[in-house]
């Protein structure tokens, strides 16, 4: 039965679970403890000798956020596509859910100079994020109607968004006040995070994995479950090509969210190494993005209702690009802080509305809710990688953060031209 109040709420306990992941291990904890860990002692050299190669441990991390993503945008689609042939969705959510709790409670023993352990524990959890997300989104057509997808994709990333603050508050207490935990150390305090993520993600995410319903079986076919996924991921890129407005979505979502992505991943480098701002403005800036983004998704989700999901996202997406034109002329603290509240504004909303709109724009009989999902996450994760590629390759060759914000204008303005072209009633 669709729309059951205790099944909606407990699909939205799953971003509550996992999103402590984004914030805490992704965006301001380990991206700081880890080029500190990762450096050998007592030579206190920056390069790394990893795999045989001399790397500069910076370059090491990001190496493994776009093999990370890369991974996921590979290996995804099939896996979704052999859920969606065996009826075994939950399972595939849980076993992403587990690789990526687990990893980041492996992050636990990541002292100085044990790389490796760092290195490839981190990559493996964004594997398990990722990973567990498209399935996670492939229930929204399962559990709600098409009026309810707006409102239930906003109040999930507000779950989100309250949850991975409050571990972070808690876990930046650790980190900022040792003597209120027996003077724990620094580098301590960072492993004890790493581990709270994965023992928080792993208990909160007992409560969707026993309350979401199980995907209904179909017929036994002839062959193994990784032929037959190949053929699902066939049949269902096939009928893609068939939903035109569905592609352009896709495209359009491909270049926007390149933008939002890249500035949501290095906005904090911008402001540490353009600005010069100290750590712990950082770290509020990245809680004050997580705050405004509350209701940045729930004011685009009525705004939504009033005028269509499409448009919407078209103003959305023009937000962006003054945000871009405006990072450009930023030069203090308090600037900073009024850009950052404007990107988590728009990020609330262009996180929401984009889930909940290619939601829309699937077949009302599809069965196939997790391959057709996993496409959208190909274009999540190429995008991250492309533009944060794209923002490095800029500021390398113009010397300046602030030329790749100039780029990422003409990113936002080819996503924008694309999604007006799309109407905002779903149209096949």
């Amino acid at each position: 039965m669709k729309n059951n109040p205790k099944t909606l709420t407990a699909w939205t306990m799953y971003d509550w679970a996992n999103s402590v992941h984004s914030l805490t291990i992704t965006s301001a904890i380990f991206p700081i403890y880890y080029p500190i860990a990762a450096v050998m002692m007592p030579s206190k050299s920056t390069q790394l000798d990893f795999l045989g190669l001399q790397i500069e441990n910076t370059v090491i991390y990001s190496y493994a956020v776009s093999l990370g993503f890369l991974l996921l945008a590979f290996s995804v689609p099939l896996v979704s596509a052999i859920s969606d042939y065996t009826g075994k969705k939950k399972v595939f959510m849980k076993m992403y859910c587990y690789i990526g709790a687990f990893s980041c409670m492996a992050l636990y023993f990541f002292k100085e100079g044990n790389y490796y352990l760092g290195t490839f524990a981190f990559l493996f959890s964004i594997v398990g994020w990722g990973g567990s997300i498209v399935f996670y989104n492939s229930y929204i057509p399962e559990i709600a109607t098409e009026d309810k997808f707006d409102s239930l994709s906003a109040r999930g990333f507000t779950m989100g968004y309250l949850g991975s603050v409050i571990l972070l508050i808690q876990n930046l207490t650790m980190v900022l006040k040792p003597e209120w935990y027996g003077g724990i150390s620094s580098g301590d305090a960072s492993r004890v995070s790493f581990l709270t993520v994965g023992i928080w993600w792993i208990v909160f995410a007992q409560i969707p994995f026993s309350i979401l319903p199980e995907t209904q079986k179909p017929q036994k076919k002839e062959g193994g479950w990784i032929f037959n996924g190949f053929k699902e991921l066939k049949k269902v890129f096939g009928e893609l090509q068939k939903l035109q407005n569905t592609k352009k979505f896709l495209f359009a979502f491909f270049f926007y969210n390149m933008g939002a992505q890249t500035f949501m991943y290095l906005g904090a480098l911008f402001g540490g190494q353009e600005l010069k701002l100290p750590t712990d403005s950082l770290i509020i800036t990245i809680l004050l993005i997580q705050l405004v983004a509350i209701p940045g998704a729930y004011i685009f989700s009525i705004l939504s209702e009033k005028i269509g999901n499409t448009k919407s996202l078209s103003y959305i997406v023009l937000i962006w690009i003054a945000v871009s034109v405006a990072g450009y002329f930023v030069y203090t603290r308090n600037e900073f802080y009024v850009l950052a509240t404007a990107i988590g504004f728009v990020m609330g909303g262009v996180q929401s509305l984009s889930r909940s709109t290619y939601a829309k724009m699937l077949p009302t009989d599809t069965k196939d809710t997790a391959s057709y999902f996993s496409f959208y996450d190909v274009c999540d994760r190429l995008s991250t990688v492309i533009g944060t590629f794209m923002f490095g390759l800029v500021t390398q060759t113009t010397g300046s953060m602030r030329m790749s914000l100039l780029f990422l204008t003409l990113i936002f303005a080819v996503g924008y031209l694309i999604i007006r072209q799309i109407p905002s009633k779903k149209i096949y």
